[in-house]
This record gives C-alpha cells, sequence and structure tokens, in this order.
C-alpha cells in the first residue's frame, strides 16, 4: 500500500449539482462533490458511470446544462478550459508525433512571455521530475508506453496547474509497468504537492493511490470515502459488489436491540450485526456481505471466530499468492457459490475439489443492505 499524504481540508474543485446529458440521458446527474487542496482523488466507476464527462465538466471541454463548478473558490461555468487552474493527461496522452520530446513538453510554453533558455531550463525540469532527465532529443516514437505517459505529465506539469486531471492514463500499460506507474504517480503528486483527480475503473489503481474515493454508477456518486472505508464499510449494495469481491446472502430480521440487530439464514444460523455496519431504508429483509478473506477454513490451527458453517468445495483455483476456493452451502435451494479467499496458503488446510469443510467468520466484519 502507498503511503497516502497530508493533505489540506480545504476545497479546491467545488462541484455544486451538476447536471450533463447528451442524447436527453443524463450522463451526470445531479452531482455535488468536494475535492480538497492537495488530495488524490479518485472518480472510480465502469465504463459508462459518467466519470470521464464529470472530468471534462472540470476541465471545462463539457459544460454543465445545469449546476456550478468552483476551482479555488471561483465559478469557472463561463471560463474557457485554457484559462481555468487545471491541466489534462489524456487517455491516449496526446503525443504529438512529429515533436521530441523536449518540443512536447514545452508546447504550452510557446505563447508565453519566457525566454529561449527559461523555457529549456523549465523543459529540463519536468523532465527530470518525471524521471526522464536527458530525453529532451528523443524522437516521439522511439518512445515506450511508460515514456509517453511520462511525457504527458511533464508536458501537463510544466504550466503548473492547482489541479492535474488525469483520464485513466495507466489503461494501456502492462500489468508489471501499470503497477510501476501507480506508486510513480503518487510519488510524484506528493512531491508536487498539487491536486490530481484520477479517472480510472480499476479498483486497485483507485484504492492504492488515492486519499480519497468516489465511486459512481449510472451518473451518480454513490460513495466518497478512503479507500479503506470504501472496502470495509461499503455503504451500498451496488459498491460492495464493485469494489473487490463480495459474498451475499439474502436473510430476515429477527430482533433488534440499540447497538445490533439479529438475523437469521438458514445455513448460517443467527448472525448478530452491529447497526453501524448495515445500510438502506430500514425494512424485513437485509442482504449481508462477507468478504471472500474474511471467511476462514477451520482446521487445528485456526479456533473458530464468533460464527460457523458447513459447505462443499466445488471449485478451486491457484491465484499465485492466494488459493480461491468455490463452495456451495449445505441446504442452498439455488445454484449460488460463494468464494473463500485463502492467502496463508502454507498454514491453511489445503482441501480437494469434493470435499466438505468447515467454515468460520467474525460477525464484526459483516456489512448488511436493507432490501426494499
Amino acid at each position: 500500500m502507498i503511503k497516502k499524504n497530508s493533505i489540506n481540508n480545504e476545497k479546491i474543485v467545488d462541484l455544486i449539482s451538476i447536471v450533463k446529458s447528451f442524447d436527453h440521458v443524463k450522463a451526470v446527474n445531479n452531482v455535488s462533490l468536494g475535492i480538497n487542496e492537495g488530495e488524490f482523488f479518485s472518480l472510480l466507476g465502469p465504463s459508462g458511470c459518467g466519470k470521464t464527462t464529470l472530468l471534462r465538466v472540470i476541465a471545462g471541454f463539457e459544460k454543465p446544462e445545469n449546476g456550478n463548478v468552483f476551482i479555488n473558490g471561483t465559478n469557472v461555468n463561463s471560463v474557457a478550459p485554457n484559462n481555468r487552474p487545471t491541466n489534462m493527461v489524456f487517455q491516449n496522452y496526446a503525443i504529438f508525433p512529429h515533436l521530441n520530446v523536449s518540443e512536447n513538453v514545452g508546447y504550452g510554453l510557446r505563447n508565453t512571455n519566457l525566454s529561449k533558455d527559461q523555457i529549456l531550463k523549465k523543459i529540463d525540469g519536468a523532465l527530470k521530475l518525471v524521471g526522464l532527465k536527458g530525453y529532451n532529443k528523443r524522437a516521439s516514437s522511439a518512445l515506450s508506453g511508460g515514456q509517453r505517459q511520462r511525457v504527458a505529465l511533464a508536458r501537463a506539469l510544466i504550466l503548473k496547474p492547482r489541479v492535474l486531471l488525469l483520464d485513466e492514463p495507466l489503461s494501456a500499460l502492462d500489468k508489471n509497468l501499470r503497477e510501476q506507474m501507480q506508486f510513480e504517480l503518487r510519488q510524484l503528486q506528493k512531491s508536487v504537492g498539487i491536486t490530481f483527480i484520477l479517472v480510472t475503473h480499476d479498483q486497485t489503481e483507485a484504492l492504492t493511490m488515492s486519499d480519497r474515493v468516489g465511486v459512481m454508477f449510472n451518473g451518480k456518486v454513490d460513495q466518497v470515502a478512503t479507500p479503506e472505508q470504501i472496502y470495509n464499510k461499503p455503504e451500498t449494495k451496488m459498491v460492495a459488489a464493485f469494489i473487490g469481491s463480495m459474498n451475499f446472502f439474502e436473510t430476515k430480521c429477527l430482533e433488534k436491540s440499540s447497538k445490533t440487530v439479529t438475523v437469521f439464514h438458514k445455513d448460517l444460523g443467527n448472525v448478530k450485526l452491529l447497526k453501524n455496519n448495515i445500510f438502506g431504508v430500514e425494512s424485513t429483509k437485509l442482504t449481508i456481505g462477507i468478504r471472500p478473506e474474511n471467511l476462514k477454513i477451520i482446521s487445528d490451527n485456526l479456533k473458530i471466530q464468533s460464527k460457523s458453517f458447513t459447505a462443499k468445495i466445488v471449485e478451486k483455483s491457484f491465484m499465485g499468492d492466494t488459493m480461491l476456493y468455490s463452495i456451495k452451502l449445505n441446504q442452498s435451494e439455488n445454484n449460488n457459490t460463494y468464494n473463500i479467499s485463502i492467502s496463508d496458503i502454507k498454514n491453511s488446510p489445503n482441501p480437494n475439489i469434493g470435499d466438505k469443510i468447515s467454515v468460520t467468520f467474525e460477525e464484526a466484519d459483516v456489512v448488511a443492505y436493507y432490501e426494499e
């Protein structure tokens, strides 16, 4: 996990009731969102959820039909993109093929009052910042994917924006390079100290790099929180299903107290839920969620936690650093399967497909959602 930044709680970007439609379909539907000075903020969601449209509204490339965009306390609805204190790194990097690295990075300084020597000094500084010192004369066609991304970053940062907007800048990179660039991008943000707003559909990318994450579906922001809160306490069932993996069990409410709600499932039995782990409008039916890594296979080395049940293994997959088991419950009347993820493979039991196992979990790790 990359160490997070210390941030200023003053808003640098404030979106108020933003609406943007295309062909009568609301791509962004009444979104209000505040992003802090010096924060690494990610907009996360599936394709078509409106995250890139919202980023383009901040940049000024799209004009909202309703709502207001404030940057550094100023309403910028009528301000052109080139006059906003923002810059954008596009998904395809938009590197000019006929220009070399130095010419690409310094492109935005052409119409300034800076001398040639001042421009060259700024270009050198920007290239050093992104780890491309000495690449000034390199042809654009001779750059790798990671180098092209660094050039795009240098070109955006050389203008010293208050906010840097990044539209899925790592999506075209292979897995190893993408993970390396996640670390470098976060370190870069910490070193320059400005606000980064990243759009991504990659959950790991958002959770690893961000101070806070906004999860979007269907033009709306479902939840804004730290990566830890998003993962451990997703506030809607859609967020819970989208972030990582979650086992869902339909239950019925039995009784309530001041701090807990007890529900019943025919395989899990009675499960006592903490009220601050329950979300939605109160009703008699709840769907509970348990992360695969919070389900443990009982063995001589592992004591039973607060709850246990029995199951049968129907699939087993070696994932390198984890073992993933698919299980069916004994009394299940449907074909639902549930997952168990074991990270400590060497010290855990190694059952096979068809084996019956006993599974345990802590009730405090369970989240729940009221059903209408």
